[in-house]
C-alpha cells in the first residue's frame, strides 16, 4: 500500500520522526532516573515515562510505514487535477485556489486540502473547465474547475 504526498509532506514525516527519536533519548534518562529511586509500583514519574515510551513507540511505528510506503509526486499533470496541483475553482460563494496534497499535509486554513476530503476527492480526475458536485457535511455544491497548475511541491 503506498501513499501519495509531496515531497514537502515526506520530508516533515521524516522530521517528526527525527523528533520523536530524540524524545526517546529523554525519556530513556527519565526512566533511568526513576528507577534510581528505588520501589517503582508507587513510582508516578516511571509510569508516565513508560506511558510515554509506549505511546512515541507507536507514533514511530506509524510514522516508519508512512514513509516507507510514501509515493512523492514529482509533477502536476497540469490538464487533470491530482496531488501536487493547484486548482482555481469557483462556486455560488466565490473563488478558491486549493493545493491539493496527501492526507497527512493537509491544511485547510492555508488552502491545502488532502486528496481524500470531500472536495478534493471530488476535484481530482477532473479538468479545467469542468462542473463538479462535491458533498460535504454541510450539503452539496458545485464547483467550476478555472484553472490547474502545478504547486510549489
Amino acid at each position: 500500500m503506498s501513499n501519495q504526498m509531496t515531497a514537502a509532506g515526506l520530508l516533515n514525516l521524516k522530521n517528526q520522526l527525527a523528533k520523536i527519536d530524540q524524545q526517546f533519548k529523554d525519556v530513556a534518562s527519565r526512566i533511568k532516573e526513576a528507577r534510581d529511586l528505588g520501589d517503582l509500583s508507587e513510582n508516578a514519574e516511571y509510569h508516565s515515562a513508560k506511558e510515554e515510551q509506549a505511546f512515541l513507540m507507536g507514533r514511530k511505528a506509524e510514522l516508519e510505514q508512512k514513509i516507507k510506503t510514501a509515493q512523492v509526486v514529482k509533477n502536476c499533470d497540469a490538464s487533470i487535477v491530482s496531488v501536487g496541483c493547484r486548482v482555481e475553482v469557483k462556486n455560488g460563494v466565490g473563488t478558491f485556489n486549493f493545493e491539493i496534497v496527501g492526507s497527512d499535509e493537509s491544511d485547510p486554513t492555508t488552502g491545502k486540502i488532502s486528496a481524500d476530503s470531500p472536495i478534493g476527492s471530488a476535484l481530482c480526475g477532473h479538468r479545467s473547465g469542468e462542473r463538479v458536485a462535491v458533498t460535504t457535511p454541510a450539503g452539496k455544491s458545485e464547483y467550476q474547475i478555472l484553472a490547474i497548475s502545478q504547486a510549489d511541491l
